[in-house]
């Protein structure tokens, strides 16, 4: 069990560790086949030692020094290691195994550490210095150097450099973000890549023939209106004949790997599954794609691909290689797979949702209780000199973006500094406090006084354990911490 040190108790932490029915504890297993990349060392149980202390961060053997930057809250340091994609017959895991078996030539790499270098998270990878993936609203910092990889391509030069050609990664990644059934502040990618020397490129039509063959018998219809345009080109410095070789290996071979995962329901309905595929832009690949898939009468968004930008893999050492990368996000697609209605369940212990899985098998997950919600309102004033995190952003681009959290405003009768209020943060306290018992967290009503211009914004806060009923009493408990804390870190005023 990872340890934390908590500014305040969690009376009631989160559903994966107060479960009254039995529990049931898996050994998380690496693929087969697998490399861990030794980036930091290797694991040896299924929770590492993540402790915050006043000054430092220590996790997985390595102590970071804290400084402006540091915002990993104790709860998401008790996530570090859960390696939910690496249980045999948890759905995550399953999901991964599946993929990876559609892909069974390719590599299975598994890094060591959710730790990587700003360098390695961004900037390696081309994102711009204001893009604002990098603000602290939106990221985990350890310190202004290190932080949690925010997506799994953090790691996608130093694979290259192994000389692999062929690999999928898959790990879990962290986000700052809102609350609600669908999104959580962990949660899992995988990301696959194929390159090939440049000698060899002169191969991609036989096996692009070969691909489409297979394709042609499976009924599946395919919609691509998608063109090569000066939003979405080619790349400078490749051959357009090679580049557009290699958007065909990687359309087919996602292609068949969609048809793998959501071709059974289309047998069974009698319905050819229809895929479609939208032109999008990443800073890693150029040209870019999104690929949906028709499902339950809606286009359902399922991953983004394109060509690997050749400057990540000049970094890498391998120039003289060229080829196509694709990620997925695990939860969401196992939400949609196995009919899982909330992301908090892939974190539970209870057995009565872990038996229900089992390795290589892709089954309709059948609840087994619904506790009813309880809901909180509440309603605060901004400070009144301080705007919101958006629109500090827009006056001060970068700045706010650019691996910073929005600028302070200075207290005119104080002279302190007052943090913008950015939703995210509060988000983060709520998260803190009440764990995986809070639902959602939704704002319902905001307004600005005529006379003072003073901000007011009201949220409700919905609550409801994945295992039993709460009580008012322990909600009420639990919404007074909250207050507590928004008041005391964000400088806001409850009304």
């Amino acid at each position: 069990m990872a340890l934390g040190i908590r500014s305040t108790p969690r009376i009631l932490a989160c559903s994966s560790r107060l479960a009254v029915r039995s529990q049931t504890t898996v050994q998380p297993s690496l693929p087969r086949h697998a490399i861990r990349i030794p980036f930091h060392p290797r694991p040896q149980a299924r929770y590492q030692s993540s402790i915050s202390t006043p000054k430092s961060y220590k996790y997985n053997g390595a102590t970071y020094p804290k400084d402006t930057y540091s915002n990993v809250p104790s709860s998401i340091l008790d996530k570090l290691d859960r390696n939910l994609h690496l249980m045999p017959s948890h759905p995550i895991s399953i999901l991964r195994q599946i993929v990876e078996d559609h892909f069974s030539s390719y590599q299975a790499l598994v890094p060591s550490s959710a730790v990587v270098s700003v360098h390695q998270n961004f900037d390696e990878l081309g994102f711009p210095p204001d893009h604002p993936g990098r603000s602290l609203t939106d990221s985990y910092y350890l310190n202004r150097e290190y932080m949690l990889r925010t997506h799994t391509s953090a790691h996608e030069v130093e694979s290259y450099k192994k000389g692999l050609n062929k690999w999928l990664l898959s790990a879990d990644v962290y986000r700052r973000d809102e609350i609600d059934s669908s999104h959580y502040p962990v949660f899992h990618q995988m990301e696959g890549t194929h390159i090939w020397p440049n000698t060899e490129l002169h191969t991609l039509p036989q096996l692009n023939a070969e691909l489409e063959k297979q394709l042609a018998d499976i009924p599946i219809i395919i919609e691509d209106e998608t063109t090569i345009s000066p939003t979405n080109p080619y790349q400078a410095h490749h051959d357009p004949i090679h580049a557009e070789q290699i958007t065909k290996h990687l359309k087919h071979s996602l292609n068949s790997l969609i048809f793998r995962l959501f071709g059974h329901h289309a047998k069974a309905g009698g319905e050819p599954l229809r895929v479609r595929w939208i032109e999008a832009y990443f800073p890693f690949t150029t040209p870019s794609y999104e690929v949906e898939v028709f499902w339950q009468g809606e286009w359902l968004e399922l991953l983004g691909c394109g060509v690997v930008m050749q400057k990540t893999l000049d970094q890498s050492g391998v120039s003289d290689k060229s080829g196509w990368a694709f990620g997925l996000g695990l939860e969401r697609l196992s939400m949609v797979l196995f009919s899982i209605p909330d992301i908090r369940l892939f974190w539970t212990s209870d057995s009565r949702f872990l038996s229900q899985f089992k390795q290589g098998q892709i089954t309709t997950f059948q609840p087994y209780s619904k506790y009813p919600p309880c809901y909180k309102d509440m309603s605060f004033w901004l400070h009144q000199t301080s705007p919101t995190a958006e629109e500090v952003t827009d006056h001060h681009g970068a700045s706010a973006a650019g691996g910073r959290s929005p600028l302070p405003i200075v207290d005119s009768k104080t002279g302190t500094g007052i943090k913008a209020f950015h939703e995210n943060d509060y988000c983060e306290i709520v998260r803190d406090v009440v764990g995986d018992l809070i639902e959602s967290v939704t704002l319902i009503d905001e307004f600005t006084h005529p006379k003072t211009q003073r901000k007011s914004k009201c949220y409700r806060l919905n609550y409801r354990h994945m295992d039993r009923n709460l009580s008012n009493e322990e909600v009420n408990e639990l919404q007074s911490q909250v207050q507590a804390r928004v008041v005391q870190e964000m400088g806001i005023e409850m009304r």
